[in-house]
């Protein structure tokens, strides 16, 4: 059972003394003091996460969530429902981008039914902590039950517990769902009070038709079940999804555990607001790797206070961004602990 006070409080600030000797030692490399930009900022925070000036680097993974949603039958999307449990089948056979992304960066993809609308064949890759098959249709009513967001959070939160006991350091949120921008598109606007058309986006690639009717289906979602924007797990049960939930609980999981958790796009940011607003302190244990192409998602970043490191133009979810910006945590940590200082290499300092 979750108990989500404890879990608050097990939540520590960064460690400062770690950043303060992180960037005393930034300031000794063979290099203009604060030149190499982010990637000295991703070196402090990574100090800050592991309390020492020089961690190691650890295993890598990104938890894709999948779950499906009621919401589809309003015609949200492009695809057809029916294309979460087939792709959830491509991610276990290593065929989909995230799964490509993550071998060229030594990561392990960690595919989670947390809700999938679709009895799932026993998979040794596939962990399976399925809430119910699917969420209720947010534009007739709540998403799921308050004891059900409870449980796919608490899910989340114990995936986490068990990566980094085996020794995972470095997580990526990713999910997969049909439909899953039009539930993220209403927690923004539910969370920050933002306007429908603001938010909500192309999603899979519908036309002008599609997006207007999903603009309409998002501020039905809202009128409908009246989200509270002072009650997080209420608003995340009414208007979110499962698979949304479960990353609230793999971000609040990386930061009582002292990891640091890359955000990927649309639906992992809407995940991670909700986290910032359940627990503040876990906001520094974030790292935002791209700016995606669905509208709403400068302003997620901005209501959470992120800044992506990178601009891509995309817009595929499924951890794709975040598994993509490994590479430049790593070479944040390399620089630290490979790169030479004045005072080994003989160079003069300013």
């Amino acid at each position: 059972m979750l108990n989500m006070e404890e879990l608050i409080a097990a939540i520590l600030p960064l460690d400062q003394e770690a950043m303060a000797a992180a960037s005393a030692h930034l300031d000794q490399l063979t290099k203009p003091p604060g030149s190499l930009g982010k990637l000295e900022a991703i070196a402090r925070q990574l100090a800050g996460i592991a309390g020492q000036v020089l961690p190691e680097s650890g295993r890598k993974a990104v938890i894709v969530m999948a779950g499906d949603h009621g919401v589809c039958e309003e015609g949200v999307s492009a695809f057809p429902a029916e294309v979460t449990p087939q792709m959830v089948l491509n991610f276990l056979n290593g065929g989909a981008a995230v799964n490509v992304l993550a071998r060229h960066a030594g990561a392990e993809v960690v595919c989670v039914d947390i809700g999938v609308n679709a009895d799932l064949q026993q998979h040794p890759g596939l962990v399976s902590r399925k809430v119910r098959k699917g969420t209720g249709n947010i534009a007739r009513g709540p998403a799921m039950t308050l004891a059900e967001a409870e449980q796919a959070v608490a899910a989340g939160v114990e995936l986490v517990d068990e990566l980094a006991a085996q020794g995972v350091r470095l997580l990526a949120t990713g999910e997969m769902g049909i439909g899953n921008t039009t539930p993220s598109a209403a927690l923004l606007c539910a969370l920050t009070g933002l306007a429908p058309a603001q938010a909500v986006g192309r999603g899979t690639g519908i036309d002008e038709t599609g997006w207007l009717r999903k603009i309409a289906v998002v501020q039905q979602a809202l009128e409908v079940n009246a989200p509270d924007a002072d009650k997080l797990l209420e608003t995340l049960a009414q208007v979110g999804g499962l698979e949304i939930a479960g990353l609230v609980g793999v971000i609040l999981g990386a930061a009582r555990n002292r990891c640091l958790v890359v955000i990927d796009g649309f639906i992992s940011s809407a995940a991670a607001l909700v986290a910032s607003r359940i627990a503040p302190l876990c906001v520094p244990y974030m790292l935002a790797s791209h700016l995606s192409q669905e509208q709403g998602h400068a302003r997620l970043l901005e209501a959470i206070g992120l800044s992506p490191m990178l601009h891509m133009d995309m817009r595929l979810g499924e951890g794709t961004g975040a598994v993509l910006a490994f590479s430049l945590v790593e070479a944040a940590g390399k620089i630290m602990r490979e790169m030479a200082t004045f005072a080994s290499a003989g160079v003069s300092q300013a």
